[in-house]
């Protein structure tokens, strides 16, 4: 029961033999113990050193042990004081250690989605300054929350830069958080080829999925290293190919359906389209058709290219 105060098993047992007999002599005590008298010496010395046996007056020395529940409660004050000074002493060793981590800290391992929308919304909530986002579906949070959460964000000026795939407008709704989202100051943008899930705070931490075939099951975490600025040099070389998400009036004519201008510039299929727009796969036909007369293009492509000169899909 003692051994967690460092009291050994043979000290522990002479203490007992002396609640159960007290005014016991040493040599009395090692008789009854069956042990030699000097290791029975030895283990009263050091139950009183620690208070929990005493000497009675006269001759010859007869023993008695203190009550357990104030000599231990005693005992357990001394090394709770001793622990807490081995804690700031810890502390102060670990400041004076070089600020460069160990390989073994430079990556973390989450499991479980629930433990991977905990860290995505810490890393939202504990970013400073800049929060760069590859946004495609399977989310592992719940997305009115998340997009409360950037929203809080960016009303603290922190910058948020957002890159959508296609099929992120493919979920309810989706069209219209990105419009809120971009009114209050995220500059969005989209790609047809988002590689993964990402998010990266303050180029300091990114979290990614583990495994590609479920991107919301397991995920890593990494700190500052050469795949950390690795993945920050993907973002803004995929960021600089994106098209914004919404068309921006930049002087000129504006397009008629600028809903639909912006997810043809995203890439999506006619039948996400459709679902955004609350319209038939046949309406969407018709439009797609009436902008590319309206913009004097054959294809599809023509017609991004087209609007670009426009000033319809006009950078940041």
């Amino acid at each position: 029961m003692l051994e967690p105060l460092g009291i050994t098993e043979f000290v522990e047992v002479v203490y007992r033999a002396l609640l159960a007999t007290p005014g016991l002599t040493t040599a009395e005590l090692a008789n009854q113990l069956g042990r030699s008298e000097r290791a029975t010496r030895r283990a009263v010395a050091e139950l009183e050193e620690l208070g929990l046996a005493s000497r009675l007056p006269g001759r010859p020395v007869r023993l008695t042990p203190a009550r357990p529940d104030t000599a231990i409660d005693l005992l357990v004050a001394r090394r709770r004081t001793e622990l807490d000074t081995l804690q700031h002493n810890a502390r102060a060793l670990a400041a004076q250690m070089t600020p460069h981590r160990q390989p073994d800290e430079l990556l973390e391992i989450l499991v479980g989605q629930q433990a991977v929308a905990a860290r995505f919304t810490q890393l939202v909530l504990g970013c400073e300054r800049e929060l760069l986002v590859f946004d495609r579906p399977p989310y592992a949070t719940d997305v009115p929350a998340a997009e409360g959460d950037l929203t809080a964000r960016l009303q603290e000026r922190i910058e948020v830069r957002g890159l959508y795939a296609p099929e992120s407008l493919e979920y309810p709704g989706a069209l219209e958080a990105a419009r809120r989202a971009v009114e209050s100051g995220e500059q969005s943008r989209m790609h047809p080829r988002v590689p993964m899930k990402l998010a990266i705070a303050d180029r300091q931490v990114a979290l990614l999925p583990l495994v590609l075939e479920d991107m919301v099951a397991s995920a890593l975490v990494i700190r500052p290293c050469a795949l950390l600025d690795a993945l920050v040099a993907l973002f803004e070389l995929l960021w600089e190919q994106g098209s914004p998400l919404l068309p921006e009036q930049s002087g000129g004519a504006t397009p008629s359906d600028p809903g639909l201008l912006a997810m043809l510039a995203a890439g999506a299929k006619d039948e996400s389209i459709a679902r955004q727009l609350g319209v038939s796969s046949r309406t969407v036909t018709r439009r797609v058709g009436e902008l590319l007369d309206e913009l004097g293009a054959r294809t599809r492509f023509q017609a991004g290219v087209l609007a670009q000169r426009r000033g319809w899909l006009a950078s940041e």
